[in-house]
């Protein structure tokens, strides 16, 4: 049996160690401290002192109003059985849902060709479609924002996941090699892709358009693209991953070109107003390193400005490979500043460091993946500073409808 790699959940999670009375030079950076530039760090928790639970402050996201800066961050849970939405993921989504909450659904594949994992959801049929649609309302019944996060794995595949067993498809022709999981026992295999031709690659952006199109029709909110670790957009975007000498690879402008033709079918298609992106120009997954990650960021960044969407959902620096969380000398500040929507950060952040990002400007809004999922009421515990659920990392990826799903506790049992 072929397991692959999982990368959603699998980082460990970030936890902030005092320095004690003295503070660190402005220059100094250790493994396990703020990811934030120290100068904002430590002027934004002291803003945060004074404004208690930044976190749960209003904000306005374009037409959303928002009542507290928590985001669920999309989270692969493999419990969509023959990639269509099941009835247990009502509950699991209206838990975690609140008046003014924003919620970002997992990775949704945009055709049938996307899939890498099993049992993922997809939305590139009638039949998915119409499955979102009690989930999507179970969500707004309790006032939440929900967004769909639209998806194709490119080369993180293998010919099973694959129609008729074709090659996935990629930027590339080069195969992942195989690799470890984080449990140092099961290995992941990848079949060799297949690098896309230059005629395809409308039809695999007309893709992401239709998936944004049917995310509407099944009452989603808006969608956010999902551009980050590893997959297909990411293939493109990297240059140790990309090796094209088409309009599509090559220089930076080339390199980004593909997924800015998504962002503008999507806009296109369903208001700009109704769009993020998701970006982890640091980040290493599945072999997808870049030479200069500050440079693609920023120009990601400027470059997204030209549609107006909603927002950039950047992946921290110091989140290089799943596992590790390494000292870095970046941040995503300067993405921050590029950018005139709103930015979203994530990995690793736990209650504090929210707290400063929002304090300080550093973000506008901090998603929380794993801590969200071992506490569906995140934003009260965090208002109240609230002891937190521990996640289960064994149940993360079971097709269990209930454990590790909907059966952890809420804050009070009457919730």
């Amino acid at each position: 049996m072929i397991v692959l790699v999982f990368l959603f959940l699998s980082v460990a999670p970030y936890k902030y160690t005092p320095t004690g009375p003295r503070r660190p030079s402005k220059h100094a950076r250790r493994v396990g401290d703020s990811c934030l530039p120290s100068s904002i760090f430590w002027a934004g928790r002291d803003m945060a002192a004074a404004n208690s639970v930044p976190l749960i402050t209003a904000y306005k996201m374009g037409k959303f109003d928002l009542s507290h800066r928590v985001v669920l961050a999309p989270l692969t849970r493999q419990r969509s059985y023959g990639n269509v939405p099941q009835p247990h993921a009502i509950l699991y989504y209206s838990q975690r849902a609140s008046k003014g909450g924003l919620l970002i659904a997992e990775a949704t594949g945009v055709s049938d060709t996307a899939q890498g994992y099993p049992c993922t959801p997809g939305i590139w049929t009638k039949e998915q479609v119409e499955a979102w649609k009690p989930i999507v309302n179970a969500v707004h019944e309790k006032g939440g924002i929900f967004f769909c996060q639209i998806w194709h794995v490119g080369r993180v595949s293998n010919h099973d996941f694959q129609p008729n067993g074709q090659a996935p498809i990629s930027s590339t022709a080069k195969p992942i090699t195989p690799q470890v999981r984080a449990n140092g026992i099961d290995v992941a295999i990848f079949s060799t892709p297949r690098r896309l031709r230059t005629e395809e690659i409308p039809l695999v952006v007309n893709d992401f358009r239709v998936a944004a199109r049917n995310a509407i029709e099944a009452g989603f909110d808006g969608v956010e693209i999902h551009g980050a670790h590893g997959y297909l957009i990411d293939q493109f975007l990297k240059d140790k991953v990309n090796d094209r000498t088409d309009r599509y690879g090559g220089s930076l402008e080339n390199r980004c070109r593909f997924a800015l033709e998504i962002v503008e079918a999507v806009v296109d298609e369903i208001g700009a107003d109704r769009v993020g992106i998701r970006l982890s120009p640091y980040a290493s997954y599945m072999q997808s390193g870049d030479s200069n990650p500050e440079a693609l960021g920023l120009y990601m960044a400027n470059a997204l400005n030209k549609y107006g969407i909603s927002y950039l959902h950047m992946v921290e620096p110091r989140m290089i490979n799943v596992g590790e969380k390494v000292e870095v000398p970046h941040s995503l500040l300067p993405m921050r500043k590029a950018f005139k929507g709103t930015f979203i950060v994530v990995g690793g952040y736990d209650r504090e460091e929210g707290n400063t990002a929002i304090a300080s400007g550093y973000a506008d809004l901090v998603a929380y993946g794993r801590l969200f999922l071992a506490n569906p009421d995140l934003p009260r515990r965090f208002e109240l500073n609230a002891p937190l659920n521990k996640y289960n990392r064994e149940t993360f990826y079971i097709q269990d409808p209930v454990v590790g799903y909907t059966d952890y506790p809420f804050l009070d049992s009457d919730l």
